[in-house]
């Protein structure tokens, strides 16, 4: 089993955040109770994500914020099996969603080299 995550972690991660850096956690519970598939683990009355919930939590905001599909298009499509959109178009939804979770990790390791670059490695953090 892997890492698990708060909720506000998650929130944080996805960019949910207001002007002053709060994070948007009623967002993710609102998700939780549209698509049953979310299924945060409670301990001590406090929401822990594992990294498959993650990775669903990521798909389902990219398709509802990026490609504008709603709510009860993402349940339909979560329905069925995803992988079914990309045998049939190459540019699918899940290819969609990789390929933007490819630049976002991508664009990071090229900042934390740009800074080791800069500052040294003491420095960096």
């Amino acid at each position: 089993m892997g890492k698990l995550i708060t909720i506000t972690e998650l929130s944080k991660s996805l960019n949910l955040i207001d002007k002053n850096n709060k994070p948007l956690n009623y967002i993710v519970r609102y998700w939780e109770k549209e698509f049953h598939q979310i299924k945060p683990k409670i301990i001590n009355k406090r929401r822990y994500y594992s990294n498959n919930q993650v990775e669903l939590i990521r798909l389902i905001k990219f398709l509802l914020r990026e490609k504008g599909i709603t709510i009860d298009g993402v349940k339909k499509i979560l329905k069925k099996n995803i992988n079914k959109l990309d045998d049939y178009n190459l540019d699918g939804l899940k290819a969609d969603h990789y390929i933007k979770t490819f630049e976002e990790k991508s664009k990071n390791i090229l900042d934390k080299v740009k800074r080791l670059k800069r500052y040294g490695k003491k420095n960096t953090y």
